[in-house]
């Protein structure tokens, strides 16, 4: 079990052991782990870390693992001598089983089972464009948690199970991601109901924070540059807290992964303001990947992306749908297995990377591909497409809809 205090990343005050933030200040709280070096446990998937998740227990049948490898191809083609891949999705060639095919699936295990742990049977409120709703949705389904999902309507062609759905309802937001959360935030305060947290949720950060557990592990070393596409950053902020324990550990280095964060350019609020640059953005649909569009990121927070980017020498990369593209094919005909958009962005800021010598040939360098095998899961699995269960454009709304069902039980 993670036996742990949850601590002020500000002012060092510890807080309640279910906290999302410090009310003195704000700041994000973190889990301070009392296992002060990393033990893999005998447990499957993800749950082989337990000693650094906020959570005493496991769900059985998820919590499957991000896998990671060494690149030949890629390697070979962009010349990098050291260059590892993270891949959470669906690739059984290489034990990568993530059957909602996307890193979110690190995020809903230990967040669930957190809940579980509280003996809270609030409904869980969950706002998302898709990969997140879908994770959440399956998790739910599997532990038999009440979940409520609001997701953007254009975002519903992601909505898909390779379970039976359970008591989860699906609400179709009219609007964009942001609309989606405004309403989910307005839901959850209300009783009976609770907030996932978001990139404020302990058990979502380390959930995300173990692909640079296992990499490491398989590295033998901290890596020293760390790719990843971005939409809030809290992949960005999880990476650099899992290295900041491993470089605690003591035995895989001492020097933090300079993050490399990318956003699909140019609805990209993390890149204007890393860049101080005015912000332009266009329609949601246009960027590459809507899932990467989040206006409000824990950008200033204390904790947040720029403490990370700060920490790190970090750098955020704008890319353009075109870079983005190119840089999708490269990876798929080089690796052989498709992916999703998202980390094709995270792709074009390594090739971005390499052409500038930002990075060096023989730099320890992980890319962090956070969704793919969708193609390859549809020649094992049916999809089981989630249609909505209502269509609303307010928490008013959603609230009645949900009332309304209740009544009618």
């Amino acid at each position: 079990m993670g036996d742990h205090v949850v601590r002020c990343v500000y002012c060092d005050e510890v807080q309640s052991h279910y906290a999302l933030s410090c009310p003195k200040d704000n700041a994000l709280v973190r889990a301070y782990y009392s296992a002060r070096q990393l033990k893999p446990k005998s447990l499957h998937g993800m749950w082989t870390f337990l000693d650094w998740l906020p959570v005493n227990g496991i769900i059985k049948d998820v919590g499957e693992a991000a896998i990671t490898y060494r690149s030949e191809n890629l390697a070979a083609e962009l010349g990098l001598d050291n260059l590892f891949i993270s891949f959470s999705g669906y690739w059984p060639e290489r034990n990568a089983l993530m059957k909602t095919c996307s890193f979110k699936d690190l995020e809903a295990p230990p967040t669930i089972q957190r809940l579980i742990e509280q003996e809270d049977r609030s409904k869980l409120v969950v706002a998302s464009a898709g990969n997140t709703a879908r994770s959440f949705a399956q998790v739910a389904s599997v532990a038999n948690y009440p979940l409520i999902l609001f997701v953007p309507e254009m975002a519903m062609k992601r909505m898909w199970l390779t379970v039976e759905k359970g008591p989860v309802k699906l609400l179709g937001v009219k609007g964009d991601y942001t609309d989606a959360i405004n309403v989910a935030e307005n839901v959850a305060v209300k009783p009976g109901f609770v907030a996932e947290g978001g990139a404020k949720n302990i058990a979502r950060r380390d959930g995300m924070g173990t692909v640079m557990l296992d990499a490491s592990l398989t590295i033998g070393h901290i890596p020293q540059h760390y790719f990843q596409a971005i939409g809030s950053g809290a992949g960005g902020i999880s990476a650099w807290e899992a290295a900041l324990r491993l470089k605690n550990d003591g035995r895989f280095g001492l020097n933090l992964p300079r993050l490399h964060l990318a956003q699909s350019f140019p609805n990209s609020p993390i890149f204007y303001s890393w860049n101080n640059m005015e912000p332009r953005y266009t329609k949601a649909e246009e960027t590459y990947d809507d899932v990467l569009f989040n206006r409000k990121p824990p950008y200033e927070i204390k904790g947040g992306v720029k403490d990370a980017l700060i920490n790190t020498d970090g750098q955020v990369y704008g890319i353009s749908n075109n870079e983005a593209e190119n840089a999708k094919k490269v990876f798929e005909q080089s690796e052989e297995i498709d992916i999703i958009n998202a980390p094709a962005v995270a792709v074009a800021a390594l090739i971005k990377a390499v052409e500038s010598r930002t990075i060096g040939t023989n730099d320890i360098t992980l890319l962090n591909i956070t969704g793919g095998g969708v193609a390859r899961l549809k020649e094992d699995f049916d999809m089981n497409m989630l249609q909505p269960d209502a269509s609303i454009s307010s928490a008013q709304e959603a609230l009645e809809f949900l009332e309304d069902t209740r009544l009618r039980r």
